[in-house]
């Protein structure tokens, strides 16, 4: 799960299936009473054909983890110009960053630091599209330290300067689980 879309869309789910939620939030589901085998797989199958995984793998539900973390931070646009993404995950996971970092890159074939430039791409496309912000203010709410670094790092990921894209009659955006 990486928004709230999904959170809702899981918890409906599990409230059709009869099952109550002790707790839910971006990645975490945890049930109120151990679920039998059979419905485990009920709901496992249910999960599955919306688009859900449940991962029961450590590293892979770290690494989940891990892009919830980020999608959220980003989701926020409260990100501070001095942001450093390995201290907030170190602080946010309580291990070592470059434990963190080895494991994402190995099982993602990106580093963290690309895979969140990724995800601030993708936001960027977004704000822009619906027009509710200037450069300037997109800038400052994804932590870019000024709009030509944002310019630059969104032509050296799509192609196409911020303005360029805005006039493009292609804005294809990529689904933020999917990134």
């Amino acid at each position: 799960m990486v928004c709230n879309r999904c959170i809702s869309a899981v918890q409906t789910i599990f409230e059709e299936s009869g099952e109550a939620l002790s707790s839910i939030q971006l990645g975490e589901v945890e049930t109120q009473k151990t679920l039998s085998e059979k419905d485990f797989e009920k709901l496992e199958a249910r999960l599955k054909s919306s688009g859900f995984e449940i991962l029961k793998d450590l590293s892979k539900k770290q690494i989940e983890k891990i892009k919830s973390l980020i999608i959220q931070k980003i989701a926020e646009e409260d990100i501070p110009e001095n942001f450093i993404l390995s201290e907030f995950l170190k602080s946010q996971m309580h291990k070592d960053y470059s434990a963190i970092s080895k494991l994402f890159s190995q099982n993602e074939n990106v580093t963290l630091e690309q895979y969140f430039i990724l995800q601030k791409i993708e936001k960027v496309k977004e704000l822009l599209i619906y027009q509710e912000f200037t450069l300037t203010e997109i800038s400052q709410k994804l932590g870019y330290k000024s709009v030509q670094h944002l310019s630059s790092q969104f032509r050296k990921i799509t192609g196409f300067s911020p303005t360029q894209f805005l006039k493009s009659k292609n804005r294809k955006r990529i689904e933020l689980d999917k990134v």
